[in-house]
């Protein structure tokens, strides 16, 4: 009579053990989370110093911190957290003197294009191929013939 109860619990044992590592299985899914202000580099590249306050605003809209101790500091803040994945963060953080952007600091800077070279406009070209008409299946031609209609009335074929 112990050998049955003995052997029940040690499954259930086994079992709620084995429960415990199953939160790194990744068999739920979980959102990616995004938080803050979405800061692309070509937004970022078009700030220039002497912009005004507006015009920064028009580049790269509203700032995720504006404070009020500091009202000549603006300060972008991205967080991207893939489902389970690393937290990545970006930050850029703008100071203006006189109501026009004197600095840039933070993770992102504005790229210098090069004096040298003209930007390279990229062409591409788009080629669609034909679209291949497949016959109809075995349950297509079977409705078909159910409800009296031609294949053709339908363009399937």
């Amino acid at each position: 009579m112990k050998t049955p109860l003995i052997l029940i619990i040690t499954c259930f044992s086994v079992l709620w053990l084995t429960a415990c590592s199953i939160a790194d299985w990744r068999l739920v899914h979980r959102i990616d989370v995004q938080q803050g202000n979405v800061i692309s580099q070509d937004a970022l590249n078009q700030l220039t110093p002497g912009m005004t306050r507006r015009q920064v605003q028009f580049v790269i809209g509203s700032p995720m911190v504006a404070d009020v101790f500091h009202q000549d500091r603006w300060d972008y803040i991205y967080l991207m957290q893939p489902g389970g994945g690393e937290v990545s963060k970006e930050h850029v953080t703008l100071f203006f003197e006189d109501d026009t952007l004197a600095r840039i600091s933070g993770t992102l800077r504005p790229q210098q294009p090069a004096d040298d070279a003209a930007p390279a406009k990229q062409q591409v070209t788009l080629v669609v191929p034909p679209e291949d008409r497949v016959p109809p299946g075995l349950l297509n031609r079977f409705w078909h013939w159910i409800t009296f209609r031609n294949i053709d009335e339908d363009g399937l074929n």
